[in-house]
Parts: C-alpha cells; sequence; structure tokens
C-alpha cells in the first residue's frame, strides 16, 4: 500500500508533535454517565452528508485565554488521495488542551485549533481505492499532528489521514470511541520501540522493531532526525522486553497507563502500577482490564521505590512514568540492570531458533541487560546512570510515517472488534463546543480523575 501526505493549507502546516498528553490529575472518579445508544443507531442509517462551506470552531487567540467560540469558519478541505473529511460527534479532552495555553507551550501560530482526538462520522472518504474507510463510516480520528489546524478537534469538521483513522465497532458509542485515541498510540509506541515488543502473537499485531528496520517499506532517512536514534538504537534486539518481564508505570491512574496496562498485559508482561491508593486503589484493583500485579501507593515516593525494590529484588528493567520529571527521578531509583541468564524468555531475550545474540554496543558487561525508562512528560536532568538507558516516545511516527499509522489503526480496529482493548471510563459528558472552556476548567481543578471527560459536539 502506498501513501501520500496533502499539501499544507493555509490553516495547515506540518511537523512533529512535541509532547504527549496524559489524564494525570487528582480527584476521586465519579460515576460515569450512561451514553445515550441512539448515538450509535443513529449513525449506522445516517444519509450521506454534505458538508457546509463553514463551520463552527474554539479559536485560541493568545496564550492564558480563554477558546473563543467563532460561527463562519471555513470548513477544511481535503487534500491528497489519503485524507478524509469528518463530521465530529464526541471530542475526548485532554489536559494539554489547558496546559498549552497556560503555559504557552505547543501552539505554532495564533489564532489555534486545539483538540487531539474526536470521534465521527465519515463525511467525505479519501480517493485511495485501497482505503479501509467508506461514507458514513463511524470512526475515531487520532490527531498527533499539532501543527496541521485542520486535523484539529475543536471544529465540527476535521480533516485526518485515514492511517490516523480507526473504524469503531458497533457495539462502542461515539462518546467512548472519543476516549481512547492518543493514550493507545503513546503505549503501543512506548512498548513497541521504546521496549522492543513484539505484538504479533496477538491479533496479528504490529512488530514495530522490525518494522522499522525494513528498509525497503521505511528508508532510514525517511525518519525524523530527532527521533532516528531511538526507532533504530534505542534498544538492542537482545535487551528487548519478553513475556514474564516486569513493567512499573508511575502515574497508573492516568489514560495513557490504563492502555499501556492494557496492551502489556495481552503481551504477556507483569506490570506494576504506583498510584495514589486512597483515591484509586480500589477501583484499579477491581477492574479486570487495567488490574496489575502490583498495586503501590505513590503518597510516599520513596517508600514507594522500597516497596518495588523489596518485591522484586532488581527484576525490574523497564519503567514508564506518565506524570514528569519528579516521579520519572523515582522510577528510576527502582529501576536495575539484569542479567541475561536471569532474564525471561529463551537465551535473554531470543526467539527459539533465532541466532544468539551479538554483544552489546556499550561498555557494559555483556552478560549484563541495560534498564530503560521511558518519560511520556519529562525524565530526570542529567544523563542516566551506568546500565540504564533513557527513552523519549517517538509519537510523530504515528502521523509521519503511514506504515506505522496504519498499522496501529488497523490493530485497534481489530482490538476493539475482539473487546481486548476496553476504552478508559467516562467520568461526564458536557453538551457543545461551547461548554470545552468549563470542562477544561475542570480539569484545571482536579476534578476528573481515572477517567475522561467528553464534549458532544
Amino acid at each position: 500500500m502506498s501513501f501520500q501526505k496533502g499539501k499544507s493549507s493555509k490553516h495547515s502546516s506540518q511537523a512533529s508533535i512535541a509532547s504527549i498528553p496524559t489524564t494525570d490529575v487528582i480527584s476521586p472518579p465519579q460515576e460515569a454517565p450512561k451514553v445515550e445508544e441512539a448515538t450509535v443507531e443513529e449513525a449506522t442509517v445516517e444519509e450521506t452528508i454534505i458538508p457546509p462551506e463553514t463551520q463552527k470552531v474554539l479559536l485560541l487567540h493568545a496564550a492564558r485565554q480563554p477558546y473563543q467560540l467563532t460561527e463562519d469558519y471555513p470548513v477544511p478541505q481535503v487534500e491528497g488521495d489519503h485524507e478524509v473529511l469528518v463530521r465530529a460527534q464526541a471530542i475526548g479532552l485532554n489536559p494539554i488542551d489547558w496546559k498549552a495555553p497556560d503555559f504557552n507551550f505547543a501552539i505554532p501560530s495564533l489564532p489555534y485549533i486545539s483538540g487531539r482526538e474526536l470521534a465521527g462520522t465519515v463525511t467525505q472518504p479519501p480517493k485511495s481505492p485501497s482505503s479501509r474507510l467508506q461514507p458514513n463510516d463511524r470512526v475515531l480520528v487520532i490527531s498527533t499532528d499539532y501543527r496541521d489546524l485542520r486535523k484539529a478537534a475543536y471544529q465540527e469538521y476535521v480533516v485526518a489521514f485515514d492511517y490516523n483513522t480507526v473504524r469503531l465497532p458497533a457495539h462502542l458509542t461515539f462518546e467512548q470511541g472519543s476516549t481512547l485515541g492518543v493514550a493507545f498510540v503513546a503505549a503501543v509506541l512506548s512498548l513497541g520501540v521504546c521496549m522492543g515488543v513484539d505484538f504479533t502473537s496477538i491479533l496479528d499485531g504490529p512488530d514495530l522493531y522490525t518494522l522499522l528496520r525494513d528498509t525497503a517499506l521505511i528508508p532510514p532517512d525517511s525518519l525524523a532526525a530527532d527521533i532516528r536514534d531511538e526507532c533504530l538504537s534505542g534498544i538492542a534486539q537482545h535487551e528487548r522486553a519478553l513475556p514474564g518481564d516486569w513493567l512499573a508505570v508511575w502515574g497508573g491512574s492516568s489514560t495513557s497507563a490504563n492502555l499501556t496496562i492494557q496492551l502489556a498485559k495481552l503481551a504477556g508482561l507483569r506490570t506494576i502500577s504506583v498510584v495514589d491508593k486512597a483515591k484509586h486503589g480500589v477501583r484499579l484493583t477491581g477492574h479486570h482490564a487495567i488490574r496489575t500485579d502490583l498495586l503501590v501507593d505513590s503518597h510516599d515516593a520513596q517508600r514507594a521505590v522500597d516497596v518495588i525494590r523489596g518485591n522484586l529484588k532488581g527484576k525490574l528493567r523497564f519503567g514508564i512514568d506518565t506524570r514528569g520529571r519528579e516521579s520519572a527521578g523515582a522510577l528510576l531509583q527502582a529501576l536495575r540492570p539484569g542479567n541475561l541468564e536471569s532474564s525471561s524468555g529463551s537465551g535473554g531475550g531470543n526467539k527459539e531458533g533465532s541466532p544468539p545474540p551479538s554483544p552489546p554496543s556499550t561498555p557494559h558487561d555483556s552478560t549484563r541487560l541495560s534498564a530503560h525508562l521511558i518519560g511520556l512528560t519529562g525524565l530526570p536532568k542529567g544523563a542516566p546512570p551506568e546500565g540504564t538507558l533513557f527513552h523519549t516516545v517517538p509519537i510523530k511516527l504515528f502521523h509521519e510515517v503511514p506504515a506505522v499509522g496504519e498499522a496501529l489503526c488497523a490493530w485497534l480496529e481489530r482490538l476493539l472488534e475482539k473487546g481486548l482493548v476496553v476504552p478508559p471510563e467516562i467520568i461526564d459528558v458536557e453538551q457543545g463546543l461551547e461548554s470545552v472552556n468549563g470542562a477544561l476548567d475542570r480539569m484545571r481543578k482536579g476534578e476528573i480523575s481515572g477517567g475522561k471527560l467528553v464534549v458532544r459536539v
């Protein structure tokens, strides 16, 4: 399958995403509201939509200001064979939607349209005959290309690449579909690229480690310079995570942690979740999809480190932090390089029948495996200690490399259809674009915890 990116319009430009939204919050979750079943039924019988020339959008005119509801804004135009136009039905809110204007980052131009994920109906399908998408398909749009305003969620009509768009199964509502896109991408890339997890045994999922090294499909120079080393040299073949290996996730109540834990469990990893147990312990221990092997209280960071080290006895080599530099530093203390002979799996990381690993390119003892720390929102200052590697998630792979985007979206469709991945809990549903500012205020105040706040368009 071949792909072609569209050229930029006056409301778009191409670049990479600079930060990864997570949903770490601090208040206890409320009972999720009931989502109207009619949302699904109406979409299946809806006739082909002819989009208007103008629409309603939310515009950010300056940092530290609220979004302004604007009417008569041009509906974005599709460009290229692999772009699709979607009418938004529900928008999933992320902390970056309020943090970016409050702290004046990830705003490439003004006025700006924000929003990273939404669910809706295909209005104009791609021209490419190889596309999975058809008119009136119910879809999830995952917008990691924050510089292209046509793809932003805070508007009634949104442009997306078909390889960044996921068809929703009939049993999921638009509201449920809008909750999981960016977190899923961050989780798959963290596990598959930074840790080398192979998902091929799970509904024919992606082996991103191998895919990225297929030079015929993805030439190395097609990878952006700032992510090339992470994609091609971040982890050695013999150090890839295998079933039975331990993974600790600090900030386990976030949506990114939710999807990370679900996928890690599917891949056979043993998981540790570090959370505020008083706020999230009961929910996490009773949730079949995100229940972990070890639940650790984050209230006292040093005690959390001691609990992990005391229980795992040096077996923890992989950690993902969703909160920030301080908690990433604590997680670093819990990580330990391991011996090849004590690693789970055959031959310290080799699959049966594969050749023995070549010695690592580092000056460390060749019988040692490195520890790996992945930071979604920050890493400790300075160089990593001896035997430890730091990783940042190459999120732009999703929209810059069609083969990666298509592999992730097609796999998510299968996972959702079979119920192997479940959407995060919906804490509340607001109504209309005009409600977004108030909804983001609720997130600023820490009122949304352990799930997602959704706006029905």
